[in-house]
């Protein structure tokens, strides 16, 4: 036992805590043994790509500055992230021992939120198993377009809703338009993820869609958990 192999991985560097969910809240990184604040001045849109990426939680959608999650607790990261934004984590990133922003505290920690969904559902179809493609973003319902919405996405979906697999990805002359926001995202799934959260999730143009490309999904209502007996 002497020669006993051990091993050391990256792991997570990056995380978002004191938010609604795990792809929105104040922005921490891991030093050592100690979970680091990070200073609002001294974080951007390629910074937030990254932790957005490395999180598996899409695209930045918006970062917050003072303190917008609650001020953490430990110390405030003193370095710059330099990020190009291509990195596949935090780690990757070149940093810079910048004192200009040397007098950061915690009422300056840096919120961030990601393009994760926190809820997803089918409406407007004869049960809850096949309809029109909604998603939860925080308190908002939208709808999918269809332009960026494959088999595999729906598959996910399908079995994220326990309702088997997909039969089929429909126009919207099927259930009918949506109403309120439209999320632009285009979710690269292998299809075999259980959540949409874990698909590889990117963004297209947003002029490029309305409500009439609204996308439906037909799942085969399969229930892969057998009920449990009263």
């Amino acid at each position: 036992h002497g020669e006993d192999a051990g091993v050391t991985c990256s792991g997570q560097n990056s995380r978002l805590t004191a938010g609604p969910h795990r792809c929105s809240g104040r922005v921490e990184v891991l030093l050592g043994d100690s979970w680091f604040t990070v200073c609002d001045a001294d974080f951007d849109q390629q910074d937030a790509e990254v932790v957005c990426r490395e999180l598996g939680c899409g695209i930045p959608v918006k970062v917050l500055g003072s303190a917008a999650f609650g001020r953490g607790e430990g110390q405030v990261w003193t370095e710059e992230l330099q990020c190009r934004g291509n990195e596949s984590e935090i780690y990757f990133c070149p940093t810079s021992s910048s004192l200009k922003h040397s007098n950061c505290s915690h009422y300056s920690d840096v919120g961030l939120i990601c393009s994760g969904h926190t809820g997803a559902r089918l409406v407007n179809g004869p049960d809850s198993c096949s309809g029109r493609v909604e998603l939860q973003y925080l308190s908002d319902w939208g709808t999918v377009c269809a332009v960026g919405w494959d088999m595999r996405a729906a598959d996910v979906l399908c079995a994220q809703l326990d309702c088997g697999s997909a039969v089929a990805v429909v126009e919207v002359d099927w259930f009918g338009e949506g109403s309120g926001h439209i999320w632009a995202d285009v979710f690269d799934c292998q299809g075999k993820e259980t959540h949409l959260s874990q698909c590889i999730i990117s963004s297209w143009s947003r002029a490029a869609c309305s409500h009439k490309h609204d996308a439906g999904v037909i799942c085969n209502g399969e229930i892969l958990t057998s009920p449990t007996p009263r």
